[in-house]
């Protein structure tokens, strides 16, 4: 599955538009790292154990987004986007979506 950020995919001919992909995740902190990451932000730094999950959550919902576009028949997303939101206090989504198309 091709993915891309732009509207067009160079030297592919779009074929077909079949619709929005999307794929989403919602994850919460636990009470271990929040410990560690209130350290941390006494101290200063990255704070890894929530760099980590954010990454796994990324991941998770492209993976989602691409399984939604293979189920309309796609072989390519154009204009790929992530969002997140606060879910509740603790708790974020994170949202893939972008267009599915088949491409030649």
């Amino acid at each position: 599955m091709l993915l891309v950020t732009t509207p067009t995919v160079p030297n592919k001919a779009i074929t077909e538009t079949l619709g929005i992909a999307r794929g989403s995740t919602v994850r919460a902190r636990n009470v271990g790292q929040d410990i560690f990451a209130g350290l941390k932000n006494i101290i200063g730094g990255e704070i890894s154990e929530y760099t980590k999950l954010q990454a796994q959550s990324r991941e998770q919902a492209l993976q989602r987004m691409q399984e939604d576009a293979e189920k309309m028949g796609a072989n390519a997303i154009v204009n790929v986007r992530l969002t997140t939101s606060m879910v509740m206090q603790g708790c974020s989504e994170i949202l893939a979506y972008g267009t599915a198309v088949i491409v030649k």
